[in-house]
């Protein structure tokens, strides 16, 4: 093939697979998410064990009982933070809002280049928290709870697929991509014991189902 042609050929492609990706189609890991590594599976195996058993309660969940987005730092909130950790060639304005970048979503294995198709999910959802003991916490550790950068429970997945999520538990939700169902897991049970939240049956019993396989 003649060079001309062949370097027309090429700048087809490349654009052609640019107004793929940023049309949110890729599906392979452009971007991966920066989560804190969870405990592994025989700690969470072993933590699991611990946490107590209990029904949920749900009684006067308001999900402003969770102070968020709060300023990290200068004038970059909580969900920015995340979005600049778990993109890639994020760009962001004088604000901190991202103008530009990539996110890859672990849970369905989708990339996307507008961060308004970006969520920031709690792996512990606040009403799972509230359910499970937060309902007797003081406003500021929910507050910390719903900030936490340092355990693994904060993530930057698809805004569609963090919505069906809602505030389920792994007994009747978990990510679509089975590769990150370890992960998970070991993720949730990590943060329900750092900060002492209850399990109850069914949850216990999905979540015993799912690291004996990791």
């Amino acid at each position: 093939m003649p060079k001309f042609y062949a370097r027309r050929r090429l700048g087809f492609l490349a654009a052609f697979t640019g107004l793929i990706a940023s049309a949110g189609l890729l599906n392979g890991p452009a971007a991966s998410a920066a989560l804190p590594t969870p405990v592994s599976a025989a700690t969470a195996r072993s933590y699991l064990s611990s946490l107590t058993v209990a029904s949920e309660d749900r009684t006067g969940y308001d999900r402003d009982l969770f102070p968020h987005w709060i300023t990290q730092s200068g004038t970059c909130n909580t969900r920015e933070t995340i979005l600049k950790r778990d993109g890639e060639d994020v760009v962001t304005n004088s604000s901190c809002a991202a103008t530009s970048g990539t996110w890859y979503s672990p849970y369905d294995g989708a990339t996307w280049s507008a961060s308004s198709d970006v969520d920031i999910d709690h792996m512990v959802p606040l009403a799972e928290a509230w359910d499970s003991g937060a309902d007797s916490w003081t406003t500021s550790r929910r507050q910390s709870f719903a900030n936490d950068l340092t355990r693994p429970q904060l993530l930057a997945v698809t805004d569609n697929v963090n919505q069906s999520k809602g505030d389920q538990d792994p007994a009747t939700w978990m990510p679509s991509r089975s590769a990150y169902r370890c992960t998970y897991v070991r993720a949730w049970v990590q943060v329900k014991y750092y900060y002492d939240l209850s399990v109850d049956s069914a949850e216990k019993s999905a979540l015993q189902g799912y690291l004996a396989n990791c």
